[in-house]
């Protein structure tokens, strides 16, 4: 991933430094195992701990002439432990390292999103509380709709949230898993003890059965999270986007002292962070196919699934991980306009009261479909004219014999649709 997107936390589990001190720590854990169940002399592995190192450059000299990492790999620490050495691998197969090293670095990714997610959703909570009563309009298809309050779009934004660390948890445990089965996953030269000792060691599960390679159903899971969330923060964007308009303008992106928006017009104060934000979901959704079509493999294994993962791995993690971290400072730092909020509200002339009159009127023994053809005749006339839609009900006799004025105007006020506020908030934080 370019370094503009990336973090140095997410940069570093996804170096060629750590990919190889994982595979050097599966081959020590194997190693022991082997000790403990004499398969191999004791001693092996603390020989091969203490001097060995890892020495990227040299891997990949060695790599560019035996045209295999792995292969590349152990003889660089060969070269190092010296003739010891000879006793790492025994009965394995690559797959073996790179498929648990890789299920250690998704794990580690994972966590770290974990805590991203985490700051997003300490963010919502404070800002959906502070804006909890602050009325706004509601939408649908971009038009107003009916009254709700700020605070409830934020709490909707903290339940999804909520959802999708759920399912992060979920798909780190299951990505979680451990293979050190050999070729084509028979155990056939290394026994089962030793997988359940590297499982242990790593703090990870044995995978139940493992063609040579462990299944891929786990990794598309992973991915498709990733997705999920990258989803969820577009949905955000999008909604900050959509508010800062300069039509709507409830809301804005916070703009620095020193900021320029446009080079051409210097009053543009444009929601460039959300824009990106929009961008990077569609990078990371956008590694999902792939992990979905790693699923389908040759047989007990091929490497089709080798390249993909190569790329998708750090990519997907390290977008998601900036992503995820920009939408919380994003949050955290917007400018609110509740003033704005309210005007807007009021901006189409009580026509958010429709549905309430229609539903009284129908009380007083219209039918329904009169009631509603009764209402919008109002409504169109209301809009297309910029009269006060109150003020046309009272002009109407078909309506002022079934409601009073009292009646009316009770109906004209926000209190109705505030009032189960309280209810949603304590089902979303408590």
């Amino acid at each position: 991933m370019i370094e503009r997107y990336s973090r140095k936390k997410l940069k570093n589990i996804w170096s060629e430094e750590n990919k190889y001190k994982i595979w050097l720590d599966v081959e020590l854990a194997s190693a022991e195992a082997m000790e403990k169940y004499k398969v191999i002399p004791r001693g092996v592995a603390a020989i091969v701990k203490k001097k060995s190192k890892i020495k990227v450059k040299r891997i990949h000299q060695i790599e560019s002439k035996v045209k295999h990492d792995v292969i590349a790999f152990l003889t660089s620490i060969t070269e190092q432990a010296g003739i010891k050495a000879r006793y790492l691998h025994q009965g394995m197969t690559s797959s073996d390292i790179l498929d648990t090293s890789l299920n250690i670095q998704l794990a580690q990714s994972g966590k770290i999103l974990l805590e991203d997610i985490d700051k997003i959703l300490q963010v919502l909570r404070k800002k959906a509380k502070k804006y909890k009563m602050t009325p706004c309009i509601g939408r649908s298809h971009g038009i107003h709709a009916e009254p709700i309050t700020f605070g409830l779009k934020l709490a909707s934004f903290y339940s999804e949230f909520k959802r999708n660390k759920e399912r992060l948890v979920h798909a780190i445990n299951n990505i979680s898993t451990c293979s050190i089965s050999g070729a084509v996953g028979t155990y056939a030269n290394i026994s089962p003890k030793i997988e359940i000792y590297v499982a242990k060691k790593l703090k990870l599960k044995p995978e139940p059965i493992s063609t040579q390679i462990i299944p891929r159903d786990r990794h598309a899971q992973y991915f498709s999270t990733l997705g999920i969330i990258a989803s969820s923060v577009e949905r955000v964007a999008t909604e900050i986007r959509h508010l800062q308009r300069s039509e709507v303008y409830e809301l804005q992106e916070f703009f620095s002292k020193d900021q320029k928006g446009s080079s051409a017009m210097p009053h543009k104060k444009n929601p460039i962070l959300s824009e990106n934000l929009t961008g990077l979901a569609r990078i990371v959704r956008g590694h999902v196919v792939p992990a979905l079509e790693n699923v389908a493999l040759w047989h007990e294994r091929d490497i089709s699934h080798s390249s993909v993962e190569r790329s998708i791995g750090p990519d997907a993690n390290i977008t998601l991980d900036f992503a995820l971290v920009r939408l919380a400072n994003l949050l955290d730092k917007m400018i609110v306009y509740p003033k704005k909020m309210l005007e807007n509200l009021n901006l189409t002339r009580g026509l958010v009261f429709s549905q309430e009159i229609m539903l009284e009127i129908t009380k007083s023994g219209m039918s329904r479909e009169k009631a509603y053809k009764l209402v919008q005749s109002h409504a169109k006339k209301s809009l297309a004219n910029k009269i006060d839609l109150i003020k046309l009900l009272k002009e109407d006799k078909t309506i002022t014999n079934r409601l009073s004025s009292k009646q009316i105007n009770k109906i004209f006020n926000y209190d109705k649709h505030l009032r189960n506020v309280n209810y949603i908030f304590k089902r979303v934080f408590e």
